[in-house]
């Protein structure tokens, strides 16, 4: 999503952190075809398009947590990318993320953002059919904040969030069910770790590694969680969504250089998968275009990396060089591309323990 710049580095720091223990890769998935492109967005209060979901009329899309008030709406979409009507929120909306739409045809919207992990509890909005205002239902971690741009429908209507954070994402799901006005606690089910990939993307080695959105098969047969970079397909049994991601294998189309892909549904026959990339701080001009790429067709090899190093506290650290070497022992991949990754991890834990003492001096100071 777009940032401020304080939040940006915020994020960045949590990042570096999280993310700099992965240094295993997989060789390349097989290149999908090039995208069809299916429609442009004209609308100017959709530039920050963070969810979507394909329907019988069109779409449904929301942007993230836009500043402006004509933004936070929940946007209908036709076939070619008009906008068709809106509907607002009763209430401010804090950092909507994703996007599912039930087998009712119950639009729900995942208000759970949150980049500076700040938040005590997040946000699910349920839009019934023929509905003209949403209704809320907040969430609570177990385990401290999160930010999350995932959401999914299991086989019984349950949502479903995923993480954005480096390594393994948790998976959640409520403890029970959701009540308006109340705030219902949220139970860690298991972790997903995505294959690593080496698909180009505008934020290279961590934008391959970051859940920016997902989809539930119109048939429920399937799901799929997307990175700024490549899309990761799994098999669905009984509707067991959990199931899929903590114990499937994926299998992976790239989705290389969108200037900030975070959205993935499935066409509503479900033989393709679309994206749509944010457009805030593009050239002038520049449109949201909803492409179609071919479902991916084999399994991603995978290969298993070694578990992130650890503190007394449990946290992540840094790599050290002899984990780095043992990585890249481990890979049987290019040596040389992972020690030059295994040697960035280290140069990006340093950089960290400087720009923390950089952010509490001047937290002193003032």
């Amino acid at each position: 999503m777009t940032r401020r710049p304080a939040t940006r580095l915020s994020s960045l720091l949590t990042t570096l952190l999280v993310v700099g223990t992965a240094t295993v890769a997989v060789p390349d998935p097989a290149r999908a075809a090039a995208p069809a492109t299916v429609c442009r967005v004209r609308d100017g209060r959709l530039t920050e398009i963070s969810g979507m979901v394909a329907t019988d009329s069109g779409f449904v899309m929301v942007n993230d947590g836009a500043d402006e008030a004509s933004r936070r709406r929940i946007f209908f979409l036709d076939t070619r990318c008009a906008v068709v009507r809106t509907v607002a929120y009763p209430s401010r909306p804090r950092d909507t993320e994703d996007l599912a739409v039930g087998a009712d045809g119950t639009v729900w919207v995942a208000d759970t953002g949150d980049n500076d992990r700040t938040r005590s509890t997040v946000a699910l909005w349920k839009l019934a059919p023929g509905a003209r205002r949403p209704v809320l239902h907040r969430l609570a971690y177990p385990d401290g904040a999160h930010d999350a741009e995932a959401l999914l429908l299991d086989g019984a209507g349950r949502p479903v969030l995923v993480t954005k954070q480096g390594g393994s994402a948790g998976v959640y799901l409520p403890a029970g069910s959701l009540r308006a006005g109340a705030t219902v606690p949220l139970t860690l089910a298991g972790q997903v770790r995505l294959p690593l990939t080496t698909t180009p993307n505008p934020y290279s080695f961590f934008g391959r590694r970051l859940v920016t959105g997902g989809a539930v098969a119109p048939d429920g047969r399937r799901v799929v969680l997307r990175t700024y970079a490549d899309a990761f397909e799994y098999e669905v049994t009984d509707g067991d969504v959990v199931a899929a991601l903590t114990g499937g294998t994926p299998r992976t189309v790239a989705l290389p250089d969108e200037p900030q892909g975070e959205s993935v549904s499935y066409s509503r026959d479900g033989r393709w998968l679309l994206t749509v990339s944010e457009t805030a701080g593009q050239p002038p001009g520049t449109r949201p275009t909803v492409l179609r790429y071919a479902r991916p067709a084999a399994p991603t090899p995978a290969v298993s990396s070694p578990p992130a190093p650890t503190a007394s506290d449990g946290a992540p650290t840094a790599a050290s060089p002899g984990a780095t070497a043992t990585a890249v022992a481990r890979s049987g991949v290019d040596g040389t591309r992972s020690l030059l990754l295994g040697v960035g991890v280290i140069v990006a834990g340093l950089l960290l323990a400087a720009l923390v003492g950089v952010v509490r001096a001047r937290r002193t100071r003032h």
